[in-house]
């Protein structure tokens, strides 16, 4: 009985490596996206103080709370 078990399973095969791609894709997606939020938090860490309530404050030059 000469039966050929590697074509049963190919399709599985097939599915597992389109599987193993979208997840992979998904995790570049993932780490792209940490990766920039990463930097814009040091960017954020790197800007002067003065800079930072500058941001903060009203036209009186009174710091308010942004919502």
């Amino acid at each position: 009985m000469g039966l050929c078990f590697g074509c049963f399973d190919g399709g599985n095969k097939r599915m597992t490596k389109e599987e193993e791609r979208l997840a992979s894709e998904e995790a570049r997606a993932r780490a792209a996206e940490a990766a920039q939020k990463k930097q814009e938090q040091v960017e954020e860490a790197k800007q002067p103080e003065a800079e930072k309530d500058a941001e903060n404050s009203n036209d009186n030059g009174e710091p308010f709370v942004k919502v």
